[in-house]
């Protein structure tokens, strides 16, 4: 038997996953480092939430806290598979926990996906949040813009689009960002929903912020507002859904108001082909749906060309491989029996877990991440007692094997420094924060 406090535990992520992980295992006695491919934490927390939406980023205040934790240390700027393999972690710690969550682009798997101008919606949030890894320039010509997919993500990219860039310029957007939406030309973005108001996936807070903004006209044709005996069964058994429909009626009963930009939600239209001339994004074509009595939707055989220049599939998120682990590729998750990672034989792999996006799909919202880390946390704490994890066999710290490779990796201290500098770049233009977009400039001001 292994007592937790003679633990050493390494979780890979410091997103919302891995901190809340790190958190169980810590009010329990475990000493944790916490890594992280990029220089700092926080995720999709920093790099996937849309920067005009300050109240859900304060959950950073919470993550803050967790990360303030003595058993807790940060060590980012780590490829996990590329600086270190997960063999060499074993070394070094009793445990890995896989918490790396998703950052890539489903497939929508209709003709025309890879036109010019037809985009992931990952790569699109990356450059707007000012991620290292993706572009610092967007193409923003197109006039008429389609958003295929009715949740949150596909509103954060509607409202970017729909917003002026001086309404945006009061966040933390990096100036590349701000100059690039200065030359936004989209004056109609059409969202599509292949269901319809009681399956559409928006929170209700989210979808009536839309008309917060007086450069947006939020229009809903009152023909989309259907339901079914299910559709009103699946509305009535959830507040949240109900909003939701309330809202959309809302849009479709109203006179239009002025505003530059109009933001049309389409229900029960399903994406069937992006259409293309000399290799560029023209049109998408879609089949009008209608529900079949269940809550699901059928094909009614009618056809509509939408003129769009641009189209942003927003159809979820998906996980990547980690070297030398197991992998889905079909389901794009991490193969495991609710905690446990486990072969392609159905074996368990000693002393490996997994928790958040990565271990059940890029579904849930951050209660569902803390009931998620608490079922992994909970099977590896009872490995410990039970005596099933293998223990760690080398006798220096990680840090010295970074340290001799030439790793240049950061810490929690280094992200006060650069949280700091963000800090006074913002304050110097009267905002919270501007964020520094480059990755070696972050790794500099982290380890000044």
């Amino acid at each position: 038997m292994t007592s937790p406090t003679d633990l050493r535990v390494a979780v890979i992520g410091a997103g919302p996953a891995g901190i809340y992980a790190s958190d169980l295992l810590a009010k329990q006695g475990v000493n944790i480092d916490l890594f992280e491919q990029m220089p700092a934490p926080f995720g999709l927390i920093r790099y996937g939430v849309a920067p005009d939406h300050p109240r859900i980023k304060g959950i950073i205040a919470s993550l803050h806290r967790v990360l303030d934790t003595p058993t807790i240390r940060l060590l980012g700027n780590i490829h996990i598979g590329e600086d270190i393999t997960i063999a060499q972690l074993h070394e070094y710690y009793d445990a890995v926990l896989l918490a790396t969550g998703a950052v890539a682009d489903r497939d929508l798997d209709i003709p025309g996906e890879n036109l010019n101008g037809s985009y992931g919606a990952a790569d699109f949030v990356g450059f707007y949040d000012g991620n290292p890894r993706f572009h610092r320039t967007w193409n923003l010509t197109a006039t008429h813009v389609a958003i295929i997919g009715v949740g949150n993500v596909a509103l954060d990219i509607s409202r970017i689009l729909a917003k002026t860039a001086n309404e945006l310029h009061t966040t933390e957007i990096p100036d590349n960002v701000y100059q690039t939406l200065k030359t936004n030309q989209a004056t109609h973005i059409h969202i599509f929903g292949r269901r319809g108001p009681a399956q559409a996936k928006f929170t209700p807070l989210e979808l009536k912020e839309l008309d917060h903004s007086p450069s947006i006209n939020v229009v809903v044709d009152p023909e989309d507002i259907d339901y079914d005996e299910a559709s009103i069964a699946a509305r009535h058994a959830s507040k949240s859904q109900d909003l939701v429909c309330q809202t959309l009626e809302q849009y479709a009963m109203r006179e239009p108001k002025d505003a530059p930009h109009t933001l049309h939600i389409h229900l029960f239209e399903n994406p069937v082909e992006i259409l293309g001339e000399d290799g560029n994004v023209v049109g998408l074509r879609t089949e009008r749906m209608e529900l079949d009595g269940t809550g699901h939707v059928q094909g009614t055989g009618k056809f509509t060309e939408w003129p769009v220049q641009a189209v942003y599939r927003a159809v979820g998120y998906r996980s990547e491989a980690i070297t030398a682990v197991p992998f889905d590729h079909g389901t794009a998750v991490i193969p495991n029996d609710g905690g446990h990672v486990v072969d392609p034989a159905g074996e368990i792999v000693p002393g490996v877990y997994v928790t958040g996006w990565i271990k059940r799909g890029p579904v849930g919202l951050i209660g569902n991440t803390k009931s998620d880390a608490k079922e992994t946390t909970d099977m590896l704490i009872a490995d410990a007692l039970a005596g099933r994890l293998t223990p760690r066999t080398a006798t220096g710290d990680i840090t010295e094997y970074l340290e001799a490779q030439g790793i240049p990796y950061t810490t929690w201290d280094g992200w006060h420094k650069l949280d700091a500098h963000e800090r006074s770049l913002g304050s110097a233009e009267g905002r919270e924060r501007k964020k520094v977009v480059e990755w070696d400039e972050m790794v500099a001001h982290s380890r000044s």
